[in-house]
């Protein structure tokens, strides 16, 4: 029970990620973590993944529903998981103001974010971390906590490696007993920002460069590193307008989805898709882009993250060990009150109460009748079955 927008496997839809992966992706070269995600996106909610049948307990109507992948990549997997990861992150906020930063890295780096993607990406949020604990606490005096969650694509679905960042403006005093705020309308320096971040991230890749952990020939990775350090980098920094309710939306639609929503996939007519980008260098125009099925699919697994990468992550108070009592502390100070108890966690609920809270669509009610409810019945799962290769992937019905 993933999303109420969806029924089951007979519903008709329009093409999406998946149909054209089964068209395309047999003819890339694919690692086998890269393929087994690829027949995951592929075999959801088909006959290939199972089903149940369900019976409403007043008409009796019947229908089937063919089970998700739940793979973290899939586009039409996991809109109950993202809601309620928004919704417990706005329940962190503090009432305070908040800065939406962004880093991004040249394009002179992506050479060592292609050939090991774990390790470039687990320096850039390295390097992000250190960057704004160190400047928060030199500039302000103050212990900050933040939350970060990456991106590797651009609106056209080519690689782009950039992290989002939710940044408190404020934080606690080194011995924890004052609140330190900073303007509500400026985070810190920007070329401050900016140069720190190019030095750490640089020095990183430096070092594991030297080390041949990306297994690049060192005169070129060299040439790369010397290429980024005269390139002017660039950072976002500003208060978000709507407030922080808002960055915490717009990066929790790709908590359990990557690069592209099938939203965005206009047509599809088996050779060649159309998606929906917005020109961000034109103000953010509405734009149209024509890709062959083969490209698309080529840079769609390009976002496919490496097994068991943490793509959202929390720093400093923010810490997960120290998350709860560090808010509660903070709450205390802002408010002028004592040391507060942490925040309680919630109550684990159900599912179908979840949809029916967070989209107002009750999942459990029959369509037919529209007053029974529709009970689980008999389930069916078809044999095991391993697939080495894309091109062993069966088209969805």
């Amino acid at each position: 029970m993933d999303c109420p927008h969806r029924g089951g496997g007979g519903d008709e839809r329009k093409a999406g990620v998946g149909d054209i992966l089964a068209d395309h992706a047999g003819s890339l070269r694919l690692s086998g973590h890269r393929a087994r995600v690829v027949h995951h996106l592929v075999a959801c909610r088909t006959g290939e993944l199972g089903g149940h049948l369900e019976e409403c307990d007043r008409c009796g109507h019947r229908r089937l529903a063919y089970h998700s992948c739940r793979d973290r990549h899939c586009p039409r997997c996991g809109s109950l998981d993202q809601a309620l990861w928004a919704e417990a992150q706005e329940q962190s906020l503090l009432p305070v103001p908040y800065f939406h930063v962004v880093f991004t890295v040249p394009i002179s780096l992506h050479p060592f974010f292609r050939r090991a993607p774990a390790l470039a990406l687990d320096l850039l949020f390295d390097a992000v971390a250190e960057t704004l604990l160190e400047l928060t606490h030199r500039n302000w005096g103050a212990r900050i906590g933040f939350s970060s969650v990456l991106h590797t694509w651009s609106q056209k679905l080519l690689l782009h490696p950039h992290i989002h960042c939710l940044v408190p403006g404020g934080g606690l005093s080194d011995d924890g007993q004052r609140w330190i705020g900073c303007d509500p309308a400026f985070l810190l320096p920007y070329k401050a920002l900016r140069s720190v971040f190019r030095g750490k991230l640089l020095h990183k890749l430096e070092a594991a460069h030297s080390d041949n952990r990306f297994g690049l020939a060192w005169p070129f990775g060299k040439q790369l590193l010397e290429s980024a350090a005269r390139q002017r980098w660039v950072i976002y920094a500003k208060p978000p307008l709507a407030g922080p309710q808002q960055v915490v939306r717009y990066v929790s639609r790709y908590t359990r989805k990557i690069a592209i929503s099938n939203s965005r996939i206009l047509d599809y007519d088996g050779t060649n898709v159309r998606i929906r980008w917005r020109d961000r260098a034109h103000g953010n125009r509405p734009d149209v882009l024509p890709l062959s099925g083969l490209e698309f699919a080529r840079r769609f697994v390009l976002h496919i993250l490496p097994p068991h990468f943490v793509r959202i992550r929390h720093y400093g108070l923010l810490a997960n060990r120290v998350r709860q009592r560090s808010l509660a502390r903070c709450r205390a100070l802002i408010s002028g009150g004592k040391i507060s108890l942490p925040l309680p966690k919630h109550v684990k609920e159900d599912r179908a109460a979840a949809c029916l809270r967070l989209f107002g669509k009750d999942p459990s009610l029959c369509p037919a009748c529209g007053q029974g409810r529709m009970h689980r019945r008999d389930d069916w799962r078809p044999a095991p079955r391993f697939h080495s290769h894309a091109e062993s992937l069966p088209r969805p019905p």
